[in-house]
């Protein structure tokens, strides 16, 4: 007996999808015109504002009154903004402001709309890579880093104080008296240049691959004038074999593992700078490795779509293996086993759907 079952057309699912995907073309044009409200400050202008015309929003926000005019008209239709009876004054509800501004911090979710736009804008890239293999490099995503920093500065930096150095207790004194600290994938140095600032007595690394992101690293730490972090480009694919031994207290990596080449000579040299007694802190995405059981998951078309046309792609852009932002906790659990690690402890965080924390020792 064959496991396939027999496939009958129903009018009324057909129906149904067609819908579905005029929901998802509207919401994919709104992305785009979210990001335009958080990139041009229309949002945060908007927020508390009472009801004001067009001249007066484009002026409080100081941008050109046609386009925010037809920037409106999307904002409106889609429910975002509310208008009064004749159109012609606008305003932006406070529980629509909690959701879309800067003043929300952690909950500003118009930082995450960015992804479509720029993901959209290396789509005949990635259509390639589907028809040819390969990968497409970093160097090709504009604003990747600026976006990227914004997003650590919802899931880490607002709530780094408050909620991730918890999860390992002790670590804020051992912190404060002086340790050695090992960020890898660091970015544009967000976090590192935080703790830094929060911790003088401490002395911080950061390693990423980005010469781009590393400048914008050590601008950072210039300006802010500190002297216990430094910032190395280079690509991590051998660091089993160049990390140096048991040498640092705190090993971190944010969202950063899954799209390198070589993600397990990665986590092989974390386990071997690392000293016998030290801890490495682990911010990567939630989720299984198996399709059928992220069916739920409140962000997984997001998630898969994100790895496609970026985490994946640039692992194999590298000739890596392209493990995907989807690679689930199963397959962390299996790495992580592989380099040598015998203590992994899972942790979830209220504000953060997105990722899981893994606390994992020797």
């Amino acid at each position: 007996m064959s496991d396939n079952p027999t496939i009958v057309y129903d009018s009324e699912k057909a129906n149904k999808f067609s819908g579905r995907m005029l929901t998802a073309l509207n919401n994919g044009a709104l992305c785009l015109m979210i990001s335009i409200g958080h990139r041009t400050g229309l949002f945060d202008a908007m927020r508390g504002l009472p009801s004001a015309g067009i001249a007066d929003i484009a002026k409080k926000s100081g941008l050109v009154e046609r386009y925010v005019r037809e920037w409106l008209g999307a904002m409106v239709t889609a429910g975002v903004v509310e208008t009064d009876p004749a159109g012609s004054r606008f305003w932006l509800p406070p529980e629509h402001a909690s959701s879309l501004t800067r003043a929300a911090a952690a909950d500003n979710m118009a930082i995450f709309a960015q992804y479509i736009s720029l993901l959209g804008f290396v789509e005949d890239e990635i259509v390639e890579c589907f028809q040819k293999g390969g990968g497409v490099p970093y160097e090709k995503y504009p604003r990747f880093h600026a976006v990227m920093a914004e997003d650590s500065g919802q899931s880490v930096l607002s709530s780094l104080e408050s909620h991730v150095l918890p999860l390992i207790p002790g670590l804020k004194d051992r912190l404060a008296k002086g340790i050695f600290m090992l960020d890898i994938g660091c970015g544009s140095g967000r976090i590192i240049n935080r703790l830094a600032e929060l911790f003088p007595k401490s002395r911080f690394v950061g390693i990423d691959l980005s010469n781009e992101a590393i400048a914008i690293a050590r601008r950072d730490a210039q300006d802010k004038r500190l002297s216990n972090v430094e910032f190395i480009a280079r690509d991590l694919s051998n660091f089993h074999e160049i990390a140096e031994l048991e040498s640092h207290d705190l090993i971190t990596t944010f969202d950063a593992v899954h799209d390198q080449a070589k993600p397990l000579n990665v986590l092989k040299g974390i386990y071997n700078a690392l000293k016998r007694d030290g801890i490495y802190l682990m911010q990567d995405i939630r989720g299984s490795s198996h399709i059928h059981k992220n069916m739920d998951h409140p962000i997984g078309p997001f998630l898969y779509t994100v790895s496609t046309m970026h985490c994946m792609t640039v692992s194999l852009a590298q000739g890596g293996e392209g493990l995907g932002a989807m690679w689930g906790e199963e397959k962390t659990r299996e790495y992580l086993q592989k380099a040598g690690f015998r203590s992994i402890q899972t942790n979830q965080l209220a504000h953060d759907i997105q990722n899981n924390w893994y606390v994992v020792r020797k």
